[in-house]
């Protein structure tokens, strides 16, 4: 569950607090060009206050005339569908032959989701399992390889921080790519040895160790959820971390420094650890989409930008410098 899900736990919590009936409804399936994936959220008030959202508003609109009906997931949980066919699907914003399936259940105390939250806040990874023929929900701890899943009798999704984001030093680029990173649902952790950089570093939503960069890999034993981002400057750091990085299933693995300094490094990786040409290859550097980027948060967003790609399956093609962009003064670019 993401940050913005997060969000909706929040708003549903306040909104029961306060006497009203609430409804959620989770994506479990889409077919064709959906808005949003599988696992995206919406809250419904008996009102028609609406948080989050599972399309591009439609879909939400429908849901909100049967929440003032007094019609919207009244007894047990009910599954529903979206745009079966070209009208449905025009009607409701769908590309057409697109499909959403939803679950719609009405919160109630067995529905766990203050706890469900509670538990979310203390960074734990977690399981939920909702009976479709009572409603009554049970937590359980979660791991990295969970998946939602639907069945006749239940619906299981799984919240928490799934994607993690390693950063190899705390100096000024990470204080603005580790709070960009949370909100984008990864949980940071951000690695510097260094005194003079790691004292007085805060970050909401980033956790700081102390630990060498290459132990710290190893320690988090890197899966396909882990992107990793070099960013000291310093071979004895950044380097003792790629070593390991490159070796392991990280997802994405980027560095900073310009493309001679890249070419050095790839050197030295590979004369003195062996790396061959194809590991090297998955190394991003200098990491972040070339976007013309010169300030660190500027910089910070190229990074996020190149990591969103990667993760869904996009290749950025190299961009072309303008006239206007040609005659900006050099900086330091990602």
């Amino acid at each position: 569950m993401d940050n913005v899900d997060h969000q909706i736990l929040e708003q549903i919590t306040q909104w029961v607090a306060s006497g009203h009936r609430v409804a959620l409804g989770t994506i479990v399936r889409t077919w064709g060009s959906a808005p949003r994936p599988p696992g995206s959220a919406v809250a419904i008030r008996d009102d028609g206050l609406v948080a989050g959202s599972v399309s591009g508003g439609c879909i939400e609109d429908d849901l909100v005339d049967k929440a003032r009906a007094g019609t919207l997931a009244t007894q047990r949980p009910q599954v529903v569908r979206y745009g079966i066919d070209a009208d449905a699907a025009h009607r409701f914003g769908l590309p057409c032959g697109g499909l959403i399936e939803l679950v719609l259940e009405a919160v109630a105390p067995h529905s766990q989701l203050p706890l469900l939250l509670e538990r979310l806040k203390r960074g734990e990874r977690v399981r939920r399992r909702l009976n479709l023929s009572t409603g009554v929900v049970t937590l359980e701890a979660g791991n990295a390889s969970d998946e939602l899943s639907l069945s006749d009798s239940e619906l299981i999704t799984h919240h928490g921080p799934s994607w993690r984001m390693l950063v190899i030093g705390a100096g000024p680029l990470t204080q603005y790519l580790a709070p960009m990173a949370h909100a984008l649902g990864y949980q940071v952790i951000v690695c510097d040895p260094r005194a003079e950089y790691a004292e007085g570093f805060q970050v909401e939503g980033a956790t700081l160790v102390r630990t060498m960069p290459d132990d710290t890999v190893r320690e988090l034993q890197p899966d396909g959820h882990l992107a990793i981002v070099a960013l000291t400057h310093d071979p004895k750091l950044d380097d003792m971390a790629l070593m390991e990085a490159l070796a392991s299933p990280a997802f994405y693995i980027g560095a900073i420094g310009s493309r001679a300094n890249q070419s050095k490094r790839k050197e030295r990786l590979k004369e003195h650890f062996g790396l061959t040409d194809e590991a090297l290859a998955r190394l991003h550097g200098p990491v972040g989409l070339k976007n013309g980027a010169r300030t660190p948060p500027e910089i910070a967003v190229s990074i996020l930008a190149e990591i969103t790609a990667v993760r869904y399956g996009y290749v950025i093609p190299e961009p072309v410098a303008t006239a206007a962009a040609s005659t900006l003064p050099a900086g330091c670019v990602a």
